[in-house]
């Protein structure tokens, strides 16, 4: 499909100054703190906890709860989490540091293939926000905008909770660009091939062999899956292919889910509970990938490196490492790539970042 050309021939005298068109593409991710500041902390923690997709109770219940008790005690505690991970040479988050890299990266792979593609990138909690995104782009001539939610399993608590903001924002404006949303990749070939690489070559580094390797996803409430969301489907899909990926290694796999809170049941088994038992069945050497992440963040640089870590060793563990995210790294830049680049016109051509594959090759 070609690019419509403008006639600015024809324009009357007075008619405001028409853009170039461009194609946009939008990166979202969960959100951060500004600094580890109280207030900066509450602030977060008041937007994130008072979204009604994250928290499914009536406001009337929980917004006294939330804001007398909880943003009153939480933030020290958050506070402490992100002073141990924090990028004190750039003075931000590590989620914040690699979102931006990989829609730096992903702009510069799209440059060299002289598409005219403007990549920014967001925070459904915290800035920069999706509104201010949305509108920078429209400002850059963009009239056609892809929305890439950077989950790879859908949720309604993150991926749909960024697909809202992106609506609640077009509800606003006279003149709506065209919105893509990308479809989650949780059974992408190259979101797997991803991860198997990261596991590989993370594992190729250490002195010691797994016994196990455990993959981690973010927990949900159980009372989600009754409700129809398929974050534990996909979750288990992708904890599956990547299993097949790793038959007749000498470790062995399992799927686990971390970071609940609250009284209510969530999807299990519990990552700190399955670490505190594996010691005792013999298992003392364990590895650990977060799938759901596909960057860094405080939930896989504190709780899962340190606080997870120390369950694991004070119950008679003796070795313990978790993979990196994928990050800003060509596996990952180049996932990106094809998640887009069909969406984008005049792309039959465009290439691909190498990326060559160390999983084993099975010969005849």
């Amino acid at each position: 499909m070609d690019t419509p050309i403008l006639d600015t021939q024809h324009l009357p005298p007075l008619h405001p100054a028409i853009p170039p068109r461009k194609k946009g593409i939008l990166l979202i991710n969960l959100g951060t703190p500004d600094s580890t500041s109280w207030w900066d902390i509450r602030r977060y923690l008041s937007e994130f906890l008072s979204d009604r997709r994250v928290i499914e109770l009536s406001p009337l219940l929980w917004q006294p709860l939330l804001q007398l008790i909880i943003l009153t005690f939480r933030p020290h505690k958050t506070a402490h989490a992100y002073k141990s991970i924090w990028k004190r040479d750039t003075n931000e988050s590590p989620l914040r540091y690699y979102t931006r890299a990989q829609s730096e990266k992903l702009s510069a792979l799209f440059q060299e293939e002289d598409q005219n593609v403007v990549v920014e990138w967001a925070m459904r909690y915290g800035t920069p926000s999706i509104s201010s995104r949305l509108d920078f782009l429209q400002e850059q001539g963009c009239q056609e905008i892809i929305v890439v939610p950077l989950y790879p399993q859908y949720c309604a608590a993150t991926t749909a909770s960024a697909c809202d903001t992106v609506f609640r924002a077009l509800l606003k404006k006279r003149w709506q660009p065209s919105v893509t949303v990308v479809r989650p990749y949780h059974d992408h070939p190259l979101y797997l091939d991803a991860l198997e690489e990261s596991v590989r070559t993370h594992l190729k580094m250490l002195e010691w062999l797994p016994q196990t390797l455990l993959a981690s996803f973010h927990g949900m409430p159980l009372e989600s899956r009754e409700k129809g969301d398929p974050y534990a489907c996909h979750c288990d899909k992708t904890a599956r292919l990547l299993k097949e990926r790793f038959e007749g290694e000498a470790f062995g796999f399992d799927r686990t889910f971390q970071s609940r809170f609250g009284p209510k049941a969530w999807l299990q088994p519990y990552t700190d509970v399955v670490l505190q038992a594996l010691p005792s069945q013999g298992v003392t050497r364990v590895a650990l990938v977060a799938p759901g992440f596909v960057s860094d963040c405080v939930e896989t640089l504190e709780e899962l490196s340190l606080r997870y870590k120390e369950v694991f060793m004070a119950a008679g563990g003796t070795h313990f490492t978790v993979v990196p995210c994928l990050n800003d790294s060509p596996a990952m830049i180049t996932l990106l790539a094809a998640l887009t680049r069909p969406l984008l016109p005049e792309t039959a051509s465009a290439k691909v970042l190498p990326f060559k594959s160390t999983r084993p090759q099975v010969t005849a």
